[in-house]
């Protein structure tokens, strides 16, 4: 999404409505207050030119689509059809089942990672008895990709094309503790480096 020029306002909102904004508002990259109030606007507003739809109106735009083909296909379901009509209907429903298992993993990966930071975000003091920083483990591909907030297959090409020194400094960069990841041939997990 490219970054638009903001201008700011101030609005008046019911107290219980900003204390919910407040709650549901976080840090992470689209969970700010601010982005909250925009996919609203742009829920309420519907399309404007020079906005791009979040994500997440997107994901409500296509489950809406979806139903209503699952409601067309019903309904034809109903008439009368020659072979053809069905195998054409056959098709279009496995595409909108395969559309919604998408649809589900992506939910179920987005809810997963706001569980992740809410459990993290809530844990209480990051430091351990000793007082000391609690120690990075090593990540798995998936985990790691998750936490230098790229795919799968751009982390596996990244470490494929770079060199071990190149590959450090790239994921230092995408980091948000500014930790350097090598590879262990040994055991196939990303380790942390200061």
């Amino acid at each position: 999404m490219t970054q638009l020029e903001r201008e700011s306002m101030n609005f008046r909102l019911p107290k219980p409505l900003a204390a919910a904004l407040r709650k549901a508002a976080s840090p992470q990259p689209g969970k700010t207050a601010t982005d909250i109030v925009i996919r609203a606007l742009t829920q309420e507003l519907g399309n404007i030119q020079g906005i791009e739809p979040c994500t997440e109106a997107r994901l409500q735009k296509l489950e809406e689509e979806l139903q209503q083909l699952r409601n067309s296909i019903k309904e034809r379901d109903n008439n009368p059809t020659d072979s053809r009509t069905e195998e054409k209907l056959e098709a279009l429903n496995n595409r909108v089942a395969k559309l919604e298992g998408a649809l589900g993993a992506i939910q179920n990966n987005n809810f997963a990672a706001s569980n992740n930071y809410r459990r993290y975000k809530n844990s209480g003091n990051p430091y351990n008895q000793s007082g000391k920083p609690a120690q990075l483990e090593a990540l798995d591909e998936q985990k790691l990709a998750l936490r230098l907030n790229v795919n799968i297959p751009t982390l596996q090409e990244k470490h494929q094309t770079l060199d071990k020194q190149e590959f450090e400094e790239w994921s230092k960069n995408r980091d948000r503790g500014k930790y350097m990841w090598r590879f262990n041939e040994k055991d196939g997990l990303y380790h942390p480096v200061k």
